[in-house]
C-alpha cells in the first residue's frame, strides 16, 4: 500500500487472465497444476499472474509487476544469470 503505482486492480487482473498468454506451465507444482500468464494492464504495463485451475474456479496464487532486470524486454522469458 506504500507504493500505489505498483497496485494491480481487479480489472487488470481479470484482463490478464482472460486475454493474456501462458508463458510458463507448472504441471508438477506442489499446490497443483498452475501456470504463469503474462498480460498488459493499464497504460500497457506488463503484469504476471500465477494461477491454478481448480474444479469450479480459478485460484489466483499471485500477481505482480515483473522486474525488467529478471525478464526479457517483452517480459515473456526469464533472463539467465
Amino acid at each position: 500500500m506504500a507504493r500505489p503505482d505498483r497496485l494491480i486492480s481487479t480489472g487488470e487482473l481479470r484482463s490478464v487472465v482472460t486475454q493474456g498468454e501462458v508463458i510458463e506451465d507448472y504441471p508438477q507444482d506442489p499446490r497443483g497444476h498452475s501456470c504463469l500468464i503474462r498480460g498488459l494492464g493499464e497504460s500497457g504495463r506488463p503484469i504476471h499472474v500465477v494461477c491454478a485451475p481448480k474444479k469450479g474456479y480459478l485460484a489466483i496464487i499471485t500477481a505482480y509487476l515483473p522486474d525488467p532486470d529478471e525478464w526479457s524486454a517483452d517480459f515473456k522469458t526469464r533472463e539467465e544469470k
